[in-house]
């Protein structure tokens, strides 16, 4: 008897580990998503000097994901891509990104957050020949009941920002 009930108490373990595990996967599946606040909080000094700021987040908890992104231009008459660079801030899944691009030309900020290689989140943010936050997009397609990021393109990108330059002209 004292096999059977050890057997059984290990079996029963296992079998809660099972769950647990099964539990903890589905807790972190899903898609990461991205927000962008324009303008930011003049009064929250861990933010104060930046353009705008990146939120990340897991469904609807915040979450320090990877943030990365660049600047694609046409500024008179010359494509430009740069590399841009976030600063952490005092925030859970909050980074800040300053003022890196010319003032002259159309501008797309193309801001990525990943939680995988192949799960990430593309923000596509237009600013205006002002300066200013035009349009934030966050391509998504639907998925049954779920709407999910979409890749974002090379060529998505270029037809964006030639459509921007385009209207700016």
């Amino acid at each position: 008897m004292r096999t059977t009930s050890w057997l059984t108490r290990t079996r029963l373990l296992g079998a809660a580990f099972a769950l647990a595990a099964v539990a903890t996967v589905r807790a972190v599946a899903g898609p990461p998503w991205i927000a962008i606040e324009y303008p930011v909080n003049p009064y929250d000094a861990a933010t104060r000097d930046a353009f705008l700021t990146v939120r990340t987040y897991h469904h609807g908890t915040e979450l320090g994901l990877p943030v990365s992104g660049r600047a694609e231009g046409i500024a008179s008459g010359t494509r430009r891509t740069i590399a841009l660079r976030f600063d952490s801030t005092s925030h859970t899944g909050v980074v800040a990104l300053k003022k890196q691009w010319p003032s002259d030309g159309a501008w797309l900020l193309v801001i990525e957050a990943a939680q995988g290689p192949d799960d990430k989140v593309t923000a596509l943010v237009e600013l205006a020949r002002d300066g200013t936050v035009h349009q934030v997009r966050v391509p998504t397609r639907r998925s049954g009941q779920w709407m999910l990021p979409q890749k974002v393109s090379g060529p998505d990108v270029e037809a964006a920002l030639r459509e921007m330059a385009a209207r700016a002209n």
